[in-house]
């Protein structure tokens, strides 16, 4: 695990494998790089040389300000540290390069200098705070360092030349390293790249490693491990308590399903908030199943519950005055002779019976499952986390999600998003696609047969508010875009999984909390 340390001595005296520093684009029509506040030490050492000084050799070198873009310049004694690391901020905020960054901006510009630097030892952020309130900035720097040092373990038998391990040791420069303030920002991010790194981790194992049992137990002694209460419900507990949506989608596999339950509940909490995570292990589609090409990719189908799972971690180290209690539905859809069908009626958890129309709208049985019985511990809140439908990605693409639900609640959740960095954008529930689930046999259609795969990100939404009880404000958040990427790293994001949105929740949790 990377470590994060405060500092505030000049910068140019830092002992450090390099030293990293922020620059501008270029404002306006003026073609010169700006150096960002904060690197005016180690500008005045490196002084004019021929050709100019620090600004006009990065610039010479191709560095040109955009964000995220790293340039490295080897200090040749200028500096203590060996390499000074230039990393671009993006244009200056209203052109003043006086203005501190926003908060995205300092977090895609530390993860970028965190991956550029892995195989190093130690690394300095010299990147430009408010003076007046730098909390702000040190959470999104640390932040951003700790989750552009990911790297997934893997199972290579050989080692590889250009694999380099993360970055040990990050200092992070302020103004006053004995600042209360600063130190809790920098106390809360490296909890958050704990368990956004944990997230990542389950997301990213092989799913032959992490079907619903094996899931369940890791999910269960981390929680444990926390402190926190834990029940496990296995199949035959399942059956017994009548969670026919989740027991429906594991009939095809050898692996059965689990439902974990993990409770928060400080004295004297007033406020209670539900968490719920799809956990589909795998997921070949079932009997309607997926074309072959990238479905490997499903593997990641249990970022909603990972996701949980590792917020209520956060959660723990935290402490907020808020009870919270995640449920994490696991399963894993397969093709068999005992497999789900369409055509199937399925009674729900809540009594309700739904007729299966597409096994590979699976996701959504066994939310309702965990949805309704989330509900019977009254919460106040829902927030619902799933990669639940492809409609999310043709409707937002593939680093916003989408959220539907009480328009208030997922007013909050936009909100949320825009300051951890993990975009959402709320989205409609309308009756006619409700009205298209009618079924003639049952209670309700799984999917709306009429529209097709038209509208498919919100018939998922209208079919899970089937479940949630009147009276509980709650948001569903589809993450089927955001919750793994499989491009090429960028910021702080490498291939794989995200851990989008552990971040957003426990910043709408510590909200409530202070409420």
């Amino acid at each position: 695990m990377t470590s994060l340390t405060l500092v505030d001595t000049d910068p140019a005296g830092l002992a450090a494998d390099a030293i990293v520093i922020g620059v501008y684009a270029p404002a306006g029509g003026d073609a010169k790089l700006l150096l960002a506040p904060g690197a005016e030490s180690v500008a005045a050492a490196f002084g004019d040389r021929p050709g100019g000084g620090l600004a006009e050799t990065l610039w010479a070198l191709g560095a040109t300000g955009a964000l995220g873009e790293v340039t490295k310049l080897a200090a040749f004694g200028a500096v203590k540290a060996p390499i000074v690391v230039a990393v671009g901020l993006g244009a200056p905020v209203d052109g003043d390069e006086g203005r501190t960054p926003p908060a995205e901006s300092l977090r895609r510009a530390a993860g970028a200098a965190a991956r550029a630097l892995a195989g190093s030892a130690s690394m300095a952020l010299v990147l430009p705070l408010d003076e007046a309130e730098p909390s702000a900035g040190v959470r999104a720097v640390a932040e951003g360092a700790l989750l552009g040092a990911y790297r997934f373990a893997g199972y290579k038998s050989k080692p590889s030349a250009s694999r380099r391990d993360p970055v040990r040791k990050v200092l992070v420069h302020v103004p006053d390293a004995g600042s209360k303030a600063a130190k809790a920002a920098l106390k809360r991010s490296g909890v958050l790249g704990a368990v956004v790194g944990r997230t990542r981790d389950w997301i990213n194992t092989a799913p032959n490693e992490l079907r619903p049992p094996q899931f369940a137990e890791q999910v269960a002694a981390a929680a444990r491990d926390a402190a926190l209460d834990v029940t496990v419900l296995d199949e035959k507990a399942l059956a017994r308590q009548g969670y026919g949506g989740i027991l429906a989608v594991g009939l095809g596999s050898a692996a059965a399903p689990r439902l974990v339950r993990i409770a928060y509940e400080p004295a004297g909490a007033t406020r209670r908030v539900a968490l719920v995570g799809k956990g589909i292990t795998f997921d070949t589609g079932g009997v309607s199943i997926k074309p072959g090409a990238g479905m490997w990719e499903m593997k990641s189908d249990m970022s909603g519950a990972a996701a949980v799972a590792a917020t209520m971690l956060a959660i723990a180290q935290l402490k907020p005055k808020v009870a919270v209690v995640a449920y994490a539905p696991m399963a894993e859809n397969m093709v068999s002779g005992s497999a789900y069908r369409p055509g199937d009626v399925v009674k729900m958890y809540s009594g309700a019976q739904v007729e299966v129309l597409n096994t590979d709208a699976e996701g959504r049985m066994i939310l309702g499952d965990a949805i309704a019985r989330a509900c019977e511990d009254e919460p106040d809140y829902l927030f619902e986390v799933s990669t639940l439908t492809g409609g999310q990605v043709i409707a937002l693409g593939k680093r916003i999600a989408g959220v539907m639900g009480t328009p208030e609640l997922c007013e909050r959740v936009r909100d949320a998003g825009e300051r951890a960095g993990e975009p959402a954008w709320p989205m409609p529930l309308p009756e006619d696609v409700r009205k298209g689930m009618d079924s003639e046999v049952a209670d309700i259609s799984q999917v709306n047969s009429g529209m097709d795969r038209a509208g498919h990100m919100l018939q998922g939404g209208v079919f899970l508010s089937e479940f949630v009880a009147e009276g509980v404000q709650w948001a569903h958040i589809d993450i089927a875009g955001p919750s793994y990427h499989s491009g090429e790293p960028f910021g702080y994001w490498s291939k794989g999984g995200t851990g989008v949105p552990v971040r957003t929740l426990v910043e709408l949790i510590e909200e409530i909390a202070a409420e």
